[in-house]
């Protein structure tokens, strides 16, 4: 008697787990954006194998084999929603989604906000990039606009890797500047 009521509570939770399972593969069927399918693939999943992990539980009836599946469902519900997360995301980013589903947006604001600070700081880049003098903005070149310093090197018949030996050969002189 007392088997059968295991194998029973066993069934209960294997069709449960199998349920689950169901509804997730059938929202990622029929549901019509990323965000939705998305909510459908994670969480029935999680539950879904929660309830056969239970049902291992009663049906080996062992106490070493519960920490095992503790780990195996505690990764599951560590890692579901953090891939959830990642794949929003970046559909949110690509522009996957449906707009008219979603009934409050919060992130657009705040990707607007972005989006327009970025642009203010590229213009002041922009406005600021030849206003002082002392600043390199072409470290290939010598700072009087000449020529290209390794040209110079060549004009001279030294190779960069010469001039740098020579140099660090004469005492007194840094040959990192």
């Amino acid at each position: 008697m007392e088997e059968t009521v295991y194998d029973v509570i066993t069934a209960v939770l294997m069709l449960g787990g199998a349920l689950m399972s169901l509804a997730a593969a059938i929202g990622l069927i029929r549901f019509p954006d990323l965000l939705s399918r998305m909510h459908a693939a994670t969480k029935p999943q999680v539950l879904g194998l929660l309830l056969f992990l239970l049902a291992l539980a009663v049906e080996f009836r062992s106490w070493k084999l519960l920490p095992v599946l503790a780990v195996v469902w505690i990764f599951m519900l560590l890692t579901a929603p953090v891939s959830a997360h990642m794949v929003g995301r970046a559909g949110y980013r690509t522009k996957h989604l449906r707009p008219e589903l979603l009934v409050i947006d919060e992130l657009d604001d705040v990707v607007e906000r972005a989006q327009r600070l970025l642009r203010e700081a590229e213009e002041e880049a922009l406005e600021d990039e030849d206003d002082d003098p002392r600043v390199d903005d072409d470290p290939g070149h010598s700072y009087t606009g000449e020529l290209d310093d390794d040209e110079m090197l060549r004009a001279r018949g030294t190779g960069a890797g010469e001039a740098l030996n020579s140099d660090a050969q004469r005492p007194g002189k840094n040959p990192e500047g």
